[in-house]
């Protein structure tokens, strides 16, 4: 499956790699690093060489109990990053944003892919992803990022996250979003206990079954604090475990911080899945 991301291609027949810039203050691994534009663009040429096939470009924080930043600040934050990277390179570039007006102004500025941990759920939203006709990844939340780790419950979280993922593809469909254009997010860490989100990843071909590819934000998240009792920069064996689970799993899309690291080990996965089982 080849999306077209605004002209820019992402071939999804084999698991790619999604590089994260987080031009924010207070992203839980790497907030404030990326801040300044200079700093950003840095980061993208490196991500690049490193073996990103898309970046995710977010200018408002997702973690528990973040605050919420308002519209204008978040497009003053990504709308200048994202038209520096995509003047300087040729990649395709995806907008981490829940609301309309920086999806609007994020595919302006050179975005070609709507990433959204709401699922396009906020006013406006969906019409804008319409209008804007490029692809979108809808994810799964419980609650919001300010409450979503307060109390979250599930009778089958497997099941009820494939309902929700299918019920937000249905209303996508009818809104006039092409099948083509949709992929899903189970939404490890949001509004997930430890044993949620180790039983989506369990059983995570209930997902990759569907038509639609499925991208997986594993990186540094504390589900590997949780299991291993480990700092956010001790996680990396354990994103890079994950992700190869994923991979193994049928996930298209890994999305993460470190890109070289999880680029060799998705590929070694994809290796071993393809080997043939003859000499």
């Amino acid at each position: 499956m080849i999306f077209d991301c605004a002209g820019k291609s992402l071939d999804l027949s084999v698991p790619r790699i999604m590089g994260i810039i987080n031009v924010t203050p207070d992203s839980f691994s790497d907030g404030g690093k990326f801040f300044d534009r200079d700093a950003a663009l840095k980061q993208a040429e490196k991500l690049i060489s490193d073996g990103a096939d898309i970046l995710d470009i977010g200018g408002e924080s997702t973690r528990p109990g973040s605050d919420i930043v308002a519209e204008q600040e978040e497009i003053e934050r990504v709308a200048p990053v994202i038209e520096m990277i995509s003047a300087e390179f040729d990649i395709p570039i995806s907008i981490d944003t829940m609301k309309p007006g920086v999806m609007t102004a994020a595919v302006k500025a050179g975005a070609g892919l709507i990433n959204d941990v709401n699922a396009l759920r906020m006013e406006g939203a969906l019409e804008a992803a319409v209008e804007l006709n490029v692809p979108v990844c809808l994810m799964h939340m419980q609650g919001t990022p300010q409450t979503m780790q307060q109390e979250p419950h599930y009778d089958d979280v497997v099941t009820e996250v494939k309902t929700f993922l299918l019920e937000r593809v249905d209303t996508c469909l009818k809104a006039g979003i092409k099948a083509e254009h949709i992929m899903l997010d189970p939404g490890f860490g949001f509004g997930k206990r430890a044993r949620h989100n180790l039983r989506l990843m369990k059983h995570l071909s209930v997902l990759t079954d569907l038509p639609y590819p499925v991208l997986v934000g594993v990186s540094r998240k504390s589900i590997i604090g949780d299991m291993l009792k480990v700092s956010v920069d001790e996680r990396l064996a354990g994103s890079l475990s994950l992700a190869s689970i994923a991979t193994w799993q049928g996930a298209k899309l890994i999305r993460t911080h470190d890109v070289k690291e999880t680029y060799q080990a998705v590929k070694l996965s994809q290796a071993v899945m393809q080997v043939e089982d003859f000499d």
